[in-house]
């Protein structure tokens, strides 16, 4: 499976690399995203009692590095859309014949940031707000939304049809632009109570979906399974942005001086040898701690929180290291890598656009690790 599908997905790198700027300008096309569905890659992280994989998840996110290095915007909509399966799986059996007994290739998209509210009701819950920032939107006949329930002093999930929510088309962005990350309204929708799931609840591995879907692959932290949905495809734009530029740079001439080939130019030698660390470090940290997390749940062992902890920490490390290594990458490419059509600027915007989500901050996450470490309290902050 894991060769087959990679394969699969190679196949459509060239055909990405050619809509790059298209999408961009327009987003993912309808043809894009049935292309991508038919190598199987949205059933990696499905339950197989719906037809899907319940894959390793390294399969997964070598996929979305793949993806992201061909175009970004696609790449992060793959991996957003791709992860959320795993997510409806913790929800109730019921929530789970909701979406996939209609339609097992059904996408769902999200919003998490409690941006509504949500009040009690007789059999669930109502449910209203505008939920910013939902990449993908447009392919999803689902969605998942954050909200808090204050009366029950609890946060969660609240899953919604599309025929329950309308799309503000108001995502207009220096990057990513093809994501189409556009707000999600509800106004005053009812949510039966098997549609939410609370985090405490799916962060404690209580949530009932577990009771049926027993795969390892669902018995993975939160903390590391969605951060790492988010960081991948940050270190995939590094890799084709490095391709890029290594390809670029060894027929350019150099106007400025003199017609010096780029080649013999050791700054350029420098920069080639100290981003392609950076990046291939930032990879081997994030997939070495995911195949650990992996390795112990499927040896039905806990996941010590030190190692939850490191694979978080990591993660927004390697989103650090990779954006800076964007950076040095655009500085020394040229006046002419900055042309709209050129895939090495775009994939320098999608990255720093990338950085500004929420889950890539490292700061806040770094802090984390050292209280941890240090042995006070820590905070919550997705692990």
């Amino acid at each position: 499976m894991s060769h087959e599908l990679i394969d699969r997905i190679d196949r459509l790198l060239p055909m990405l690399r050619d809509r790059a700027r298209e999408t961009h300008d327009k987003g993912i096309s309808v043809d894009t995203m049935e292309q991508l569905a038919a190598t199987g890659f949205f059933r990696l992280m499905q339950p197989r009692q719906w037809g899907g994989e319940a894959a390793d998840p390294m399969i997964a996110f070598e996929a979305i590095r793949r993806l992201s290095g061909a175009c970004g915007s696609t790449g992060w909509v793959a991996s957003v859309l791709g992860v959320h399966p795993w997510h409806l799986a913790q929800f109730d059996q019921q929530a789970q014949q909701d979406v996939w007994g209609q339609d097992p290739n059904a996408l769902v998209c999200s919003s998490y940031a409690p941006m509504g509210l949500a009040t009690p009701v007789e059999g669930g819950y109502r449910v209203t707000g505008k939920w910013r920032y939902s990449s993908g939107s447009a392919h999803a006949q689902w969605a998942m939304v954050g909200a808090p329930i204050p009366e029950e002093m609890a946060f969660g999930a609240f899953l919604i049809p599309r025929s329950e929510y309308s799309i503000a088309e108001v995502w207009d962005t220096y990057g990513l632009r093809g994501t189409q990350s556009n707000t999600l309204v509800v106004e005053d929708v009812f949510v039966p109570a098997h549609r939410f799931l609370n985090f405490e609840t799916m962060g404690a591995f209580e949530a009932p979906g577990l009771q049926v879907n027993d795969e390892p692959l669902f018995r993975m932290p939160w903390g590391t399974v969605f951060p790492a949905a988010i960081g991948t495809p940050v270190i995939g734009m590094a890799h084709g942005a490095w391709d890029l530029y290594v390809e670029y740079q060894g027929t350019r001439q150099r106007a400025a001086y003199f017609g010096e080939r780029a080649t013999d130019d050791p700054f350029i030698a420098l920069c080639v040898g100290e981003t392609g660390s950076d990046i291939d470090a930032s990879w081997e940290q994030l997939s070495g701690n995911i195949s650990k997390v992996y390795a112990l749940v499927v040896a039905g062992e806990e996941v010590p929180m030190d190692l939850r902890m490191k694979a978080r920490r990591d993660q927004v490390r390697a989103v650090q290291r990779c954006v800076a290594a964007a950076d040095s990458l655009i500085e020394s490419a040229g006046a002419a890598a900055l042309d709209n059509d050129q895939r090495l600027q775009l994939l320098w915007r999608d990255m720093r656009a990338a950085r500004n989500q929420a889950t890539n901050e490292p700061p806040r996450v770094q802090v984390m690790y050292g209280r941890h470490k240090l042995g006070l309290d820590p905070g919550q902050n997705m692990v």
